[in-house]
């Protein structure tokens, strides 16, 4: 793992390959545990998310199906601060376990929103998967109930994370420099 760039900035390696695997593991135990006889419903956040969420569910020991939904507020690297519904959610969630996996958490803003949004349809319960959380960043009070890793205010890409559509297939994690 060296530095890497990308469109018109630097990266400096992060987080291992190694350690992404072993946290999302233990993310995995610890749903298939809570979860046990409850066949819950992974609800991907789309672009980001999808090979934190593939990886996931690979590792989860108990029934369980996935959906995506596709929310947006980045450009470039910094957050728009608006959150818009790309495309939405199609199945019944009435009575279901959904475990919202998202690949990172800044404000918060854009969980609280789908939070808000998912109660209307009559779910038994929601929970929040993130990789990476911000804590210093956050501004909406959230329930996280699993997170990865807990990171500073840094702009990072790797392992579905991007710089402007790029960088998502990187196995590790890189923060610009």
């Amino acid at each position: 793992m060296g530095e890497i760039t990308i469109n018109d900035k630097t990266f400096k390696p992060s987080i291992s390959e190694e350690e992404i695997k072993r946290r999302v593991k233990e993310l995995a135990e610890q749903i298939s545990r809570d979860f046990k006889y409850r066949n819950p419903l992974l609800l991907g956040v789309l672009n980001g998310s999808f090979i934190f969420a593939a990886d996931l569910m690979r590792e989860i020991t108990i029934p369980c199906e996935i959906s995506f939904v596709k929310l947006a507020s980045y450009q470039g690297v910094m957050s728009s601060g608006k959150v818009k519904e790309v495309i939405g959610i199609n199945e019944d969630l009435a009575g279901r376990h959904v475990i919202i996996v998202e690949d990172i958490v800044d404000t918060g803003r854009t969980m609280k929103q789908m939070i808000e949004s998912l109660g209307t349809r009559r779910p038994a319960s929601v929970h929040i998967c993130t990789l990476f959380v911000k804590p210093e960043k956050l501004q909406e009070k959230l329930n996280i109930d699993y997170a990865a890793f807990s990171i500073p205010n840094d702009f990072i890409v790797g392992y579905g994370l991007d710089y402007d559509q790029q960088g998502r297939g990187l196995k590790e994690i890189y923060t610009l420099a």
